[in-house]
């Protein structure tokens, strides 16, 4: 069983930068597709960023070239970095582990104020 748990959210400024957590709390994270998703009120929870643990990093169009995903199998944790952030980067952020089988995280709520 794998239990995700996200840390970093808060509030940042326009132009700003955030750093979001995620620990992977089970065994073999090495074979799991780590990313993160998220959603903005009222909308679907949409595809941010993804990496594997050969290296092979994927990212949205939004945030490509601003945010850099991460991980550290050996410390079970995958981080996004997130840098000149948007209002429409506000959203509740989600991490997700991929290997046949998906494991969500419970989110963490990120806003980009004035």
């Amino acid at each position: 069983q794998v239990q995700l748990v996200e840390s970093g959210g808060g509030s940042v400024h326009l132009g700003g930068s955030l750093r979001l957590s995620c620990f992977f709390n089970g065994n073999g994270m090495a074979w799991y597709r780590m990313a993160w998703y998220r959603q903005a009120p009222g909308k679907e929870r949409t595809f941010v960023a993804s990496l594997t643990s050969g290296g092979y990093a994927a990212y949205s169009d939004s945030v490509k070239g601003r945010f850099t995903i991460s991980r550290d199998n050996n410390k079970k944790i995958a981080q996004l970095q997130m840098d000149t952030m948007t209002f429409e980067d506000t959203a509740t952020y989600y991490c997700n582990a991929h290997s046949g089988a998906d494991y969500w995280g419970q989110g963490t709520q990120v806003t980009v104020s004035p």
